[in-house]
């Protein structure tokens, strides 16, 4: 599925309305939460909230700023 998406101004933010075919592929609706992550090539997935995702990242997220030397040296 290709959609492209107009961004809009919301108040002092700005915005993207998604269209019903996209809500019903994503399951979810008004007042769910998605969660936007960065892929490897640099782009950007979007997909349901997920509790155990989130704590997963969470992890990750702590070991990676833990271990930030070490890990930047292992990608030599």
């Amino acid at each position: 599925m290709v959609v492209e998406l107009k961004l809009r101004k919301i108040g002092n933010s700005v915005g993207v309305v998604l269209p019903k075919e996209v809500l019903n592929h994503l399951k979810v609706g008004e007042g769910d939460t998605i969660c936007v992550t960065e892929t490897v090539d640099g782009s950007l997935r979007v997909g349901p909230s997920n509790d155990e995702f989130k704590k997963q990242m969470e992890a990750a997220e702590s070991v990676i700023q833990r271990y930030r030397n070490t890990l930047r040296e292992l990608a030599k």
